[in-house]
């Protein structure tokens, strides 16, 4: 098997430099068991890259990979993984997909995780955060109970001050994460990298076969990012998005009325919601390591609504809020997963959405639209408009990639039509952008993510039917409410549920 690879990356290197693409030296790379929590099958090794790709000769920084091998005789490449984010550590995800994923998946592709620049075991980057600046709270910025978004347009350019201390953060870019992944590609030997992201592993992989087409075999891009108008309208549709996405659980839990009494219909579910995170503003509720504010509350249930598994944790944590009872509180926030508390995490967030989006610089925009906000879209109330670093950031964006219909890999697009964190318009528009390469799989589902974190058998199996055997929809494809168990290694249970919250809990971890 070592003589075949070594002898198909001779023969990618000498295609692609016909193709008239620069190559790249393929790097020794020491493979060295992953932390245990990664799989016992999953190996783990560094690659180097230029810190800046206008500068290649200059310092280099490094990304940490992982890889689970195939497990069959008939591998035909590698498949990268990404989470999103954007921050997300990504060396977890050979394990976790290789324990969700099919079977004919795991047979034909080396499944490849990475941190990608600044985050995780890569090279990292920090905004050296206090503890209380890595409050939730903060980083995504809630305003006040009152609407006043004064706390929040300080910390914004307190911290965006403490980000221009970091050499490595200006050149955090989705775009220099896409040449990171070339380079990745190279470096295993690989001609082509098929590729399955979620989140803002959408918009990664997007630019990625943007910029190397020739270079990209089979593209799965799961709740989709607009690639249109990056970054903060993509923040702002959370607003719309979690009201739609608030309905199924409200729906939910007053079919359960008898065992959580939160409301015996979705409009007292409702009304519960925002009575509770009103007596939440004016006393918080003492729990565990912190107490529970109105906006924790409010960020705890955003975060639940990821997924359709997190309902009956969302729905003890309402319960014991309403009953005020402390340590029930304590144990079903844990249960709804606390985010990481490392550096690199937010401070790449930031490096991805300030360097390469302009953001207002007026702080009445941020007033304005808040306060509109939080009157149309009282479920978040006003933070998805709030103020961010960007506001203040010491770095000038740069020109974001534009992604296009150039090229011939077909790119295959899952979507839920009720997602809280990428909602539909965003699938909508990559769907335009990338023109005829693309298809939509649209899931008349709610929840972010669809490919092996949901019950959906239509739009689940059409992945699966692409990366294993190149099927590709002649045209795009609405799939039902389906419950119909789809193809994959864990089909369903306790098990299967833990692991989709912690494949979500990757996929933006606030």
């Amino acid at each position: 098997m070592r003589s075949t690879r070594t002898g198909l990356a001779i023969a990618s290197i000498a295609v692609i430099a016909a193709a008239g693409v620069p190559a790249i030296a393929q790097q020794a790379l020491s493979w060295t068991p992953c932390p245990e929590e990664f799989g016992r099958k999953v190996e783990c090794a560094e690659v180097s890259v230029p810190r800046d790709y206008d500068d290649p000769a200059g310092p280099q920084i490094k990304v940490a990979i992982s890889r689970q091998k195939a497990t069959s005789d008939r591998r035909r490449g590698i498949l990268l993984l990404n989470p999103g984010g954007p921050g997300s550590s990504g060396r977890g995800m050979p394990g976790a997909v290789g324990k969700l994923a099919p079977r004919g998946v795991t047979d034909q592709y080396d499944l490849i995780g990475f941190d990608p620049r600044g985050t995780g075991a890569s090279t990292p980057v920090s905004c050296e955060l206090t503890a209380e600046q890595q409050d939730v709270t903060k980083l995504m910025p809630y305003p006040a109970p009152d609407g006043s978004i004064t706390a929040n347009l300080a910390y914004a350019e307190q911290v965006a001050g403490q980000c221009a201390a970091d050499p490595n953060l200006p050149h955090v870019t989705t775009a220099n994460t896409a040449r990171d992944m070339d380079r990745i590609r190279a470096a295993l030997g690989e001609e082509k990298i098929s590729y399955f992201g979620g989140s803002y592993g959408s918009y990664l992989g997007a630019v990625f076969t943007t910029l190397f087409p020739e270079r990209s075999d089979r593209v799965v891009l799961d709740a989709v990012v607009d690639p249109t108008d990056v970054w903060r309208r993509v923040w702002q549709f959370w607003g719309p998005a979690n009201e739609e996405r608030f309905d199924d659980f409200a729906r939910w839990a007053a079919q359960r009325h008898p065992t959580y009494e939160l409301g015996n219909t979705p409009q007292a579910v409702r009304q519960t919601y925002l009575d509770l995170t009103g007596k939440l503003d004016i006393t918080p509720l003492a729990a565990t390591r912190k107490p529970m504010s109105g906006n924790d509350f409010r960020g705890r249930t955003r975060g639940a609504l990821y997924g359709d598994e997190s309902f009956p944790s969302l729905a003890k944590l309402w319960q014991a809020a309403k009953l005020a009872d402390a340590a029930k509180a304590a144990e079903a926030r844990d249960e709804l997963q606390l985010p990481d508390d490392s550096q690199s995490l937010p401070a790449t967030l930031w490096g991805i959405a300030c360097n390469e989006a302009s953001w207002p610089r007026d702080p009445e925009v941020y007033r304005q639209d808040v306060a509109r906000d939080r009157k149309r879209y009282p479920i978040t109330g006003g933070m998805p408009s709030n103020v961010w670093p960007c506001a203040f950031w010491p770095h000038q964006p740069e020109t974001p990639v534009a992604v296009s219909d150039r090229g011939q890999p077909t790119v295959l697009l899952l979507q839920n039509r009720r997602d809280p964190a990428t909602p539909l318009p965003g699938a909508v528009a990559m769907r335009d952008a990338l023109g005829d390469r693309a298809r939509l799989v649209l899931a008349d589902q709610g929840g972010h993510g669809t490919y092996l974190t949901t019950q959906n058998a239509c739009a689940s199996n059409a992945a699966t039917a692409y990366l294993v055997h190149g099927t590709v929809p002649e045209d795009d494809v609405t799939c039902g409410p389906d419950t119909e168990v789809p193809d994959a290694r864990v089909a369903s249970g306790p098990k299967r549920d833990e692991l989709v919250r912690k494949l979500r809990a990757a996929q933006f971890p606030f």
